[in-house]
């Protein structure tokens, strides 16, 4: 089932650590976007490939608040 969701990311503060994000989750969701103004990255997921909380941990352990 996709699953569309926003999630807030504190620590980001340049074009880079976006791009960071958006290549580690790329191949695990189906659509990702990282809004660096808004602090926020935009995804959508299968959540049979991935969880929720699986992201999470993803986005934390690269050194971001999620």
């Amino acid at each position: 089932m996709n699953n569309k969701k926003i999630f807030e990311i504190k620590g980001m503060h340049c074009d880079s650590c976006a791009k960071i994000i958006e290549l580690e989750l790329k191949d695990k969701v189906n659509n990702i976007k990282v809004d660096i103004k808004k602090g926020n990255a935009e995804m959508e997921f299968d959540e049979s490939k991935i969880s929720e909380s699986k992201i999470k941990e993803i986005i934390n352990g690269l050194g971001y608040k999620i």
